[in-house]
């Protein structure tokens, strides 16, 4: 069953969950061509250390929060974390703070 009624797309033989990411990955392919980002990632997957342990749940599964891209871009390559916009759930509110809190990493939302 879909997700908020995404349409899945397939792009390069890459399943995407909607049409929107698919379309994001493709622009993200063309800016890397032209050599504007480097080192395209799908899916990063982070999880969260506080004082040397893995932030877990109650039932000491890790926390981790999977972004749609990753990539290097700018004049010093700067890594971006990328995630579209969507239906923002408050699981995913708390792991876009922890994302900033944790892991000092701003998710750009686009």
């Amino acid at each position: 069953m879909r997700k908020y009624r995404n349409q899945p797309t397939e792009v390069d033989g890459i399943r995407f969950p909607s049409k929107a990411e698919a379309s994001r990955y493709q622009e993200l392919k063309l800016l890397e061509r032209a050599g504007e980002i480097k080192d395209l990632e799908l899916q990063p997957k982070f999880t969260f250390w506080i004082n040397g342990k893995f932030l877990t749940y109650d039932t000491g599964h890790k926390i981790t929060y999977t972004a749609d891209f990753r990539y290097k871009e700018g004049e010093y390559w700067e890594e971006i974390v990328e995630d579209k916009k969507g239906f923002m759930t408050q699981p995913t509110r708390i792991r876009l703070a922890l994302m900033k809190a944790v892991n000092g990493i701003e998710v750009r939302i686009t």
